[in-house]
């Protein structure tokens, strides 16, 4: 039997004796504006600087999580749900009880998930904001990292699949109301007893840019690049 292993297993692996901490990230968009308000909306960012130009976001005592740029010269991506590159930021509730009621806080509001999975280690609704990027929002099932990192390291339920199955989040809400504990529920939706009646396929996003430019079709000509100045 061949073992298919990656170039990670295979190659050296240098790293930095003191690994720097992931401490934000930066998207490109056209649209400041509706990217701030529903990263405000969804994952509680509120902004530390905010410009027609750029906004920097913060949910904790960070001085920003996320950064955004209207850059002159950005334009509008193509076929983005198959393009490489970024295709999610993820967030995390410490509990299973804020994490569903903050789906149920952002249903009220009118904001779906796209896609429900639980991994094993996290149970996750995908959103996607403004400009089609995914946005996670998670609980840690095993609510310990280190195990939850141990369970994906070792298990073979990870290796064999690391998406897991789908889940209606109503249900949840449902069994929630019954008196089932977020661990009940976790075990239920692993054995696919909450599973949606009309199941997403694959886990890429719709891709709101087709619907966007045709709406507006100056979009196609990207952020103005900046008059040039005479000498």
């Amino acid at each position: 039997m061949t073992i298919d292993h990656s170039q990670y297993f295979l190659a050296p692996r240098p790293r930095p004796i003191r690994p720097p901490k992931l401490h934000h990230a930066t998207f490109m968009t056209m649209d400041v504006d509706a990217m701030v308000a529903f990263y405000e909306l969804v994952a509680g960012l509120q902004p530390v600087y905010y410009a027609q130009h750029a906004a920097w976001l913060t949910n904790d005592d960070a001085n920003h999580r996320i950064a955004l740029l209207r850059l002159p010269g950005t334009h509008p991506p193509v076929d983005k749900p198959h393009s490489a590159g970024l295709h999610h930021t993820a967030f995390e509730y410490e509990t299973f009880d804020e994490w569903l009621d903050n789906y149920e806080r952002l249903r009220d509001a009118g904001v779906l998930p796209e896609i429900c999975l639980d991994h094993g280690m996290t149970m996750s609704m995908y959103y996607a904001d403004p400009d089609g990027n995914g946005v996670e929002i998670q609980v840690d099932m095993f609510h310990d990292w280190k195990v939850s990192k141990e369970w994906m390291w070792a298990s073979q339920e990870f290796s064999e699949d690391q998406i897991g199955p789908q889940f209606d989040p109503e249900k949840l809400v449902a069994a929630r109301a019954a008196g089932l504990t977020g661990d009940e529920i976790h075990e239920r939706a692993r054995r696919t007893e909450y599973f949606p009646a009309n199941p997403r396929l694959g886990v890429t996003f719709d891709d709101p840019w087709p619907a966007k430019i045709e709406a507006d079709p100056t979009l196609a000509e990207g952020v103005p690049l900046p008059a040039a100045v005479d000498a």
